[in-house]
């Protein structure tokens, strides 16, 4: 199985960011993973899927949280 990889441009463009936070994000070790190939930076399709899917929120399972301590 091959590893797709997206570029800077690529991932900003995805995320509706602009490609100097993602550079901003790695000098500031606050980004996501990346690899170097031939000193271009890349992103895993993996390890960006696995980012997204970390950001989900249920908002339904909020809403029950917030209700029962509004009712307590």
């Amino acid at each position: 199985m091959t590893t797709q990889h997206f570029d800077q441009r690529h991932l900003a463009r995805r995320w509706n960011i602009s490609p100097r936070t993602l550079e901003r994000w790695r000098w500031q070790n606050a980004g996501h993973n990346y690899v170097k190939i031939g000193g271009r930076v890349c992103y895993r399709l993996e390890d960006i899927e696995a980012y997204e899917a970390a950001q989900y929120h249920d908002v339904s399972t909020q809403r029950r949280v917030s209700d029962e301590r509004v009712g307590s």
